[in-house]
């Protein structure tokens, strides 16, 4: 055989690499794999029962901050999608329940409703942006 059709020798550097990048083809298809938590419309969740960051942010919420994502923590929550009961427009405010690894605010949110905005009477976590949301109990406990 002429030498541009031989097979190359498997050197470690050429493994290494086949290696590396069979790892982020088997990442990148668990990512988009992976069931996400979700919780349908009108379900309902114990606090304890979500990430322990979302307990952190319920009581940055009760002290009044300080919060990760000051600009966006406390803003107007607008419920467009409609997920939540209709409310008056300022009712529902969001805050960032931080992912631990995450380089962003990535999809984890807590929504209260109602004042005052240190003790609201309502408290709804959604995993996947928006998506879906459950309504949190013990939140109100959680000092």
């Amino acid at each position: 055989l002429p030498r541009q059709l031989q097979p190359r020798p498997v050197t470690r550097r050429r493994l290494a690499l086949l290696l590396a990048a069979g790892v982020l083809v088997a990442v990148a298809v668990a990512l988009v794999l992976w069931p996400r938590e979700q919780h349908p419309a009108g379900t309902a969740c114990v606090l304890t029962s979500l990430p322990p960051e979302a307990a952190d942010t319920v009581r940055l919420i009760h002290s009044g901050g300080p919060f990760p994502y000051p600009r966006n923590d406390g803003v107007v929550f607008g419920n467009r999608e409609g997920h939540l009961p209709q409310q008056h427009k300022g009712y529902y405010h969001e805050y960032t329940v931080v992912t631990p690894g995450a380089a962003s605010r990535a999809t984890r949110r807590i929504i209260t409703g109602g004042n005052p905005p240190t003790d609201p009477p309502q408290y709804f976590y959604t995993s996947d942006h928006y998506d879906s949301f459950c309504e949190i109990s013990g939140a109100q406990e959680a000092r």
